[in-house]
């Protein structure tokens, strides 16, 4: 093995990606050969491709896992069988110490591979409990992180360990004026963020564009509508700006923005509870998802860090009102952030990662 080589897989998601995005200058750093595992068309290999063109991206094919009952559940576990041939194939040529898996459907096919082949395995899982890819990949990792402690009960307990979040440290590094620049906006006056997710949200935006007029009237407004969802007729309307989708500028729009409206993806959040900004958040519902975006957001309610909406209860009305307990709520909620320390760095992590090399 070449104890200066890494893989890197994960991705689906913005966030089964956004860790491995943190990491990586990192592992640069340490003059690491990094290499990263990802299926054809998904979002990080946008994401990867874009930040980081000269890491070698190695594309696979992977099935969907499922909890529920598809007649393509008889035809993916051929795709990953395929897949998992495929990156065994990789690590064969490029020999890493160890790998590195942030979940995800792709990483599946990796972790069997990098098992085969005899190279250690180590897994992140930031939601409250295991997705359905990291919980089938634990068996065959030589060591799970988890975000939250309770994480722990759902993984084998002798390889698994709590470190809490781990932050991409650009995020602390905003720039109020490159702000105002991006958005046209005054950094003096109260600003909100909205986001819903990698992909943006109908349902979120919708209720933005109903109560646009309200919000504009006393908030400055950013909103990442996600690609493709940028509305026409509210373009050029004073005191709201909307991206399709943010890299680099993410930390320059959070530094001027006071509220945050958004799903509840773990890295998100601790993102969020870490800048110290109140939060609204609308978790993914149940009916779209395993649930875990709910699970993390009950967490932080109770926690006191965050207010909650859930989707199916989500109307123009109910949006300001709960917008607006936000707003009444927002010092002790900045008070009882200041009070946790729930995160690493990316420098720290890699400093543990690299411990299970071979």
């Amino acid at each position: 093995m070449n104890n200066n080589t890494i893989v890197l897989t994960g991705g689906g998601t913005a966030g089964h990606v956004s860790l491995n995005e943190a990491i990586i200058p990192e592992l640069i750093k340490k003059k690491y050969d990094i290499h990263y595992i990802g299926s054809y068309n998904g979002i990080e290999k946008t994401i990867i491709g874009d930040k980081f063109p000269n890491i070698p991206y190695h594309p696979i094919s992977n099935g969907k896992l499922r909890r529920y009952f598809s007649i393509k559940n008889f035809s993916d576990p051929f795709k990953v069988l395929y897949g998992t041939m495929q990156a065994i194939t990789v690590l064969k040529k490029v020999k890493p110490s160890v790998v590195f898996s942030k979940g995800g459907f792709v990483s599946v096919p990796v972790v069997l591979a990098a098992k085969l082949s005899n190279i250690p395995v180590v897994i992140h899982e930031s939601d409250l409990t295991p997705g359905l890819a990291n919980k089938i990949a634990s068996s065959f990792a030589e060591h799970i992180f988890t975000v939250f402690e309770e994480t722990i009960k759902h993984l084998p307990a002798n390889k698994a360990s709590s470190i809490g979040a781990i932050l991409r440290p650009d995020l602390f590094h905003g720039d109020e004026k490159i702000a105002e620049q991006l958005t046209g906006f005054d950094a003096s006056k109260e600003t909100i963020i909205v986001m819903g997710g990698s992909q943006g949200s109908a349902k979120i935006n919708e209720v933005i564009k109903q109560n646009i007029e309200q919000l504009t009237k006393r908030f400055q407004v950013i909103h990442l509508c996600g690609k493709g969802n940028k509305d026409e007729l509210l373009v050029g309307k004073p005191n709201y700006i909307a991206f399709e989708y943010v890299t680099n500028e993410l930390p320059h729009l959070m530094k001027i923005s006071n509220y945050v409206i958004s799903r509840a993806g773990s890295n998100s959040i601790f993102e969020f509870l870490e800048l110290k900004k109140p939060m609204l958040l609308i978790p993914l519902s149940v009916h779209a998802s395993r649930g875990d975006q709910v699970l993390n957001a009950k967490y932080f309610e109770k926690k006191g860090f965050a207010t909650i909406l859930e989707e199916e209860d989500l109307t123009a009305t109910t949006f300001m009102d709960s917008f607006n307990r936000l707003v009444d709520e927002k010092e002790e909620m900045i008070d009882r952030m200041f009070e946790v320390n729930a995160s690493k760095t990316p420098e720290q992590f890699v400093d543990l990662l690299l411990t299970y090399q071979k």
